[in-house]
């Protein structure tokens, strides 16, 4: 019955992922990288300092929302930087081959610009409340942006959010740690996802401002901490990493070769794997990031719009290809391993032995457990979107139930849910972005044009 259920589910994540959704995603990032000239490329030193340089920034006082800017793309980034970051990469290798990292790279350097106007039209649409809460996000930028016809496709958007919630991040992430948990202390995966979804719950109980500010603690530490592992491992192999980079490029356009435990892949396998990963990664495009971001302290769409295009950056450009490069430099792609266990095979293979395995492990449950919390503000905007405010009652325990339900099930199932759920949100949120495009010039224009005014300013 298992095996039915799962070969329906692999037909549909191939339709999903095929031409029109490639074509879609590629074009989006492509046409507003163009209606913009380039800005992710031309203005990465302007984004970066007025991202990740005004980090320490505390006076938002008077603004609406409920986290400060940095809370919000720490909250956002908790929602990304998850076990994608670590098995997503792992099983893009090992099914699409190394070439899947440069079309992860660039479904990434797009996003860039994509999650940018995501992020601005959520805030620019979102919902205030009388206590200066807001709600936002591709349901709501497409009922007020596109009018009260298009509210069906704000309801299919929203279903998808819960849909998503429940499996990326309330499934597949406890599932991931209890894999590594398995792997390296054998511990049952039912006892860690039970334990997940206590903590989770503990976190989620205080509402966004709490979840808010145990991001901003979590995130820069836990990201910081697998950045510097990851990094000793290929300074040590540094000569290797010429040929990682040339096995990335040479098998993104040709196919990669049976070798060892690999089985080999096609191109368009190498470049679904790594659009998908990269997509489920960095979460540009599939409007799950902004709904985090409305809930910012801004008195500008676009500044905060900055931030999103910041957390594509750090997710995929930095995290994913630290981890891919690791992988690729102690040779065990080849191994025929797949998701947490070929990762924990490349830092148990090198610098650290089995403490490798530790590292890899305790990344995975800080990855996971910020991944859940930080997805159900996600979550819960989708429900409150389709059943209103009470239902958050009920839905609120909902969240913590799949990964109890599901916990050692086979790995590669279980990524289907992934490419499913990113698959179902991406289609909704591209079709209004790009139909909400000219609102998006407008903005950007306007800010961009009274940033060259303050510049000049400043300058005479």
């Amino acid at each position: 019955m298992f095996a039915t259920f799962f070969d329906g589910l692999n037909w549909l994540a191939g339709q999903l992922w095929g031409l029109p959704m490639m074509v879609l995603l590629l074009g989006t990032g492509i046409y507003f990288t163009l209606r913009t000239k380039f800005f992710q490329f031309r203005k990465l030193g302007y984004i970066l300092k007025n991202t990740f340089g005004k980090i320490f920034e505390k006076d938002h006082s008077g603004l609406d929302g409920v986290m400060t800017p940095f809370q919000a793309v720490s909250t956002a980034l908790a929602g990304t930087v998850g076990t994608g970051n670590i098995a997503g990469v792992a099983a893009a290798i090992s099914v699409g081959g190394p070439g899947a990292i440069f079309w992860m790279w660039v479904i990434a350097l797009l996003g860039m610009m994509t999650k940018m106007v995501e992020v601005t039209l959520a805030v620019h649409y979102r919902e205030v409340n009388e206590d200066g809460s807001t709600y936002g996000g591709p349901m709501y930028y497409i009922e007020k942006g596109l009018g009260k016809n298009w509210k069906w496709l704000a309801n299919i958007f929203a279903f998808t959010v819960v849909i998503a919630g429940l499996t990326t991040a309330a499934l597949l992430q406890p599932h991931t740690v209890g894999e590594a948990l398995k792997t390296t202390f054998s511990v049952p995966p039912i006892v860690t996802a039970i334990v997940l979804a206590i903590l989770t719950g503990i976190a989620i109980i205080g509402g966004f401002q709490r979840i808010g500010k145990l991001s901003e603690k979590l995130v820069p530490f836990m990201a910081l901490f697998y950045v510097i592992a990851g990094m000793i491992i290929i300074l040590v192999n540094i000569s290797e990493v010429p040929a990682a980079f040339a096995t990335i490029f040479k098998y993104a356009f040709s196919p990669a070769p049976v070798k060892g435990g690999f089985i080999g892949a096609t191109i368009a396998i190498t470049i679904q794997k790594g659009m998908s990963r990269g997509m489920f990664s960095n979460e540009a495009g599939m409007g799950s990031a902004p709904m985090v971001h409305a809930t910012a302290k801004t008195d500008n769409a676009v500044k905060q719009g900055l931030w999103g295009s910041f957390e594509v950056f750090v997710d995929t450009i930095i995290i994913c290809t630290i981890t891919a490069i690791v992988i690729l430099v102690t040779g065990v792609w080849t191994s025929g391993a797949s998701g947490i266990e070929l990762t924990i095979q490349a830092f148990n293979s090198s610098v650290f032995g089995s403490f490798g395995g530790l590292i890899v492990t305790l990344g995975t449950i800080l990855f996971a457990f910020s991944t859940m919390v930080g997805w159900y503000i996600n979550y819960q905007t989708g429900c409150v979107y389709l059943l209103g405010e009470k239902s958050i009652k009920i839905m609120k325990w909902v969240y913590l139930l799949p990964g109890i339900i599901f916990a050692g099930q086979k790995v590669n199932s279980i990524w289907l849910f992934a490419d499913l759920s990113s698959g179902l949100m991406g289609i909704p949120n591209l079709i209004a972005l790009v139909m909400l495009s000219g609102v998006f010039v407008k903005l950007f224009k306007e800010f961009m044009e009274k940033e060259e005014k303050i510049k000049l300013n400043k300058s005479a």
